[in-house]
């Protein structure tokens, strides 16, 4: 059992912010996490932490929960005028940005589309459980667990687009089909997109059937650790058009659609450049737990 205090990190935020399906609560404040080959169960006693894992495993969990960045320093360096993003800020500040399997990311935000969390969370666990690979592992009291890796692109090849309809995929079963096929016949290259910067990781991943612009952005915020990516989903494009849009609403006005988000982002969150990606978090996690406790809408000057 390996200890670690940690100031801007919280298990419940992070697990609710959006960006990790197989982060779960397995018992009161403990959770588990899957991740590749790997099973943890980590627990939160103020701001320490106590990780449930093979000693060779530590370093890549310390890795995982992006442990050894500073937020402190994202959360300092939000401007004080701007009342929303602070508040958002200080309600998730201990939402951290996970370092996750690329591949992964890929299939379950091509999984997410036009679903809710605990949708893809189903979908996710059903995918690894049917192809995936049986694993066991024993915890620092002697308890056993059972869990299932995600899928590799071979895995998960093999299933036929009959098999991928049966667990609920709808229309997004021929989007997963495909982009196996694109993996195992190299069209995807993992590792080339793996060693590409933001702007080159966003237009080869735009390039693949069923990945639009926000699939992209979240493959490359929490597969690939590009944290200046900025999702555009439902909640994203309501907290720019309720609390920054009215900022500057002639400007915005004469705008064509597909340039104002884009605009939106850039005149208010292009000033946290190469980490704006935390500050999307901060908002998404923030507008959906507001809406989660029955909040009215908020004004914010």
């Amino acid at each position: 059992m390996k200890t670690r205090f940690q100031p801007q990190f919280d298990l419940k935020q992070t697990a609710e912010s959006g960006q990790c399906f197989r982060m779960t609560p397995c018992a009161p404040d403990v959770w588990s996490v899957v991740s590749g080959e790997r099973y943890l169960e980590i627990s939160q006693d103020a701001s320490t932490f106590y990780f449930d894992c093979p000693d060779k495993d530590y370093p890549f969990w310390v890795n995982y929960f992006d442990l050894d960045t500073d937020y402190g320093a994202y959360i300092a360096s939000v401007r004080k005028r701007d009342s929303y993003l602070t508040a958002a800020a200080g309600a998730g500040s201990g939402i951290r940005i996970l370092r996750q399997d690329v591949w992964e990311m890929i299939v379950t935000f091509i999984i997410s589309q036009q679903r809710t969390i605990p949708k893809i969370r189903e979908a996710v666990e059903a995918l690894s459980c049917r192809y995936g690979v049986r694993r066991e592992t024993v915890l620092s009291g002697g308890a056993g667990r059972v869990y299932y890796t995600f899928p590799t692109p071979e895995q998960l090849g093999r299933a036929s687009l009959d098999e991928l309809k049966a667990l609920k995929l709808g229309y997004r079963a021929a989007y997963i089909s495909r982009i196996c096929e694109d993996a195992l016949q190299g069209r995807l290259d993992l590792d080339k997109l793996s060693a590409m910067d933001y702007e080159r990781a966003f237009e080869y991943l735009t390039g693949f059937y069923g990945i639009g612009a926000k699939i992209a952005n979240c493959v490359c915020l929490f597969g690939l650790h590009h944290i200046d990516a900025f999702p555009v989903d439902t909640w994203i494009s309501q907290i720019l058009m309720e609390h920054y849009y009215p900022k500057n609403p002639k400007k915005y006005r004469a705008l064509p659609k597909s340039r104002l988000y884009e605009a939106l982002i850039r005149d208010y969150f292009g000033g946290y450049q190469g980490y704006a990606g935390v500050m999307q978090q901060y908002i998404f996690y923030y507008e959906r737990k507001e809406a989660g406790n029955g909040a009215g809408r908020r004004t914010y000057k």
